[in-house]
């Protein structure tokens, strides 16, 4: 259960906020926020750092086409609901809650038939609206996915990004297949997790960062290679797999481990791709057609399909507070950044409850 919740007596909270088109954020008072018909109030609890809000605080090329400061950052959170708005159904005050980050139209072709997922006038919380880096934030009560009072915060609050590993681990039938992982960072520790509760035969999970390959190891995420050190053509043959992988989940962005996983597959293995290339990359194509492989781009979560089939998979066992290998308070929201940033831990999380004000 959280905290014990004191609704706050002044009109501004803290938040981490783009506060202009410059690198940095800053930890400022911003205005509370006001929920309107059909929105829910959430005090957050904790937030998890997404590369996402790394590109935010380098203020790169991407962050630079895709945001507008003055902006909340964050999508990554857990909370508890404290008001809820007029017309609001299926929450309440008291609920733990995460939050779908992607506010669909409900109006276009894609939302009507029940594919929310593929609406072309998304919506990203804390890209294009304000989000959950902050004391409390409101969304439409629609995106709020409600968690059993007793679930462990750490997982509750990487729910989003678990939504995006089960997404993509879940999107070809992984029962008795050979799976291939390329990319061991939380999301793909997470996947290859999945997959191995779901029935996969054999699981490997490659990177080339010795660290997160150790905390793959750890967590019991499959075979882990380092493939600056061993082929897959031998991890292929030492786990007897004449012909290759079934399933490959690309989840680094990395051209060459996309090379690799083509070049690795079983004639009719489908990819999942979820890992975003910063730059184009070449695929040989000839080789995907005579194979007849399958490219599958994988983009956020199922709504919310996914959601209820990460519930499940976490009640059933599937530990994802074990990929949270950091937790800070508010006041030391640099060094979380600093630590997601390194590329050698597991899931970053900031605590807000540490304020004195708000316990």
């Amino acid at each position: 259960m959280s905290p014990s919740l004191r609704p706050l007596p002044w009109p501004i909270v803290r938040a981490l906020v783009k506060t202009g088109p410059h690198p940095g954020l800053e930890l400022a008072e911003v205005d509370d926020p006001q929920v309107g018909p059909g929105e829910a109030l959430v005090r957050v609890l904790r937030t998890g750092i997404c590369g996402t809000d790394l590109h935010i605080r380098d203020w790169d090329g991407w962050a630079q086409q895709h945001v507008a400061a003055p902006l909340v950052a964050g999508h990554e959170f857990v909370g508890e609901v404290v008001e809820a708005g007029p017309g609001v159904r299926g929450v309440q005050a008291g609920d733990i809650v995460s939050g779908e980050g992607h506010i669909i139209c409900e109006r276009c072709r894609h939302c009507r038939a029940g594919k929310r997922h593929l609406c072309p006038h998304t919506v990203s919380v804390g890209v294009q609206r304000a989000g959950a880096f902050a004391e409390y934030i409101a969304l439409p009560a629609g995106n709020l996915w409600r968690h059993p009072d007793d679930i462990d915060l750490d997982a509750a609050a990487i729910f989003d990004p678990f939504g995006n590993a089960v997404h993509a681990a879940l999107k070809f039938p992984v029962h008795g297949e050979d799976v291939l992982v390329t990319g061991a960072g939380p999301i793909g520790i997470m996947a290859a997790l999945v997959a191995q509760h779901a029935g996969a035969r054999n699981v490997v999970i490659t990177d080339v960062n010795p660290q997160r390959l150790r905390l793959a190891d750890s967590l019991g995420a499959g075979v882990t290679v380092d493939v600056s050190a061993t082929k897959l053509e031998d991890v292929r043959d030492d786990l007897g797999m004449a012909e290759g992988f079934d399933i490959g989940m690309e989840m680094s962005g990395n051209a060459s481990a996309l090379h690799s996983m083509t070049a690795i597959m079983a004639n009719g293995g489908r990819i999942a791709l979820l890992g975003l290339p910063s730059a184009d990359v070449e695929i040989d194509w000839s080789g995907v057609v005579l194979r007849m492989l399958t490219l599958q781009g994988i983009y956020g979560r199922e709504m919310f399909e996914t959601w209820y089939q990460a519930s499940v998979l976490v009640a059933a066992g599937v530990d994802i507070a074990r990929v949270v290998t950091h937790r800070y308070g508010i006041d030391r929201w640099d060094e979380a950044f600093a630590t997601a940033g390194d590329g050698r831990s597991g899931k970053v999380l900031i605590d807000w409850t540490a304020d004195p004000r708000s316990v």
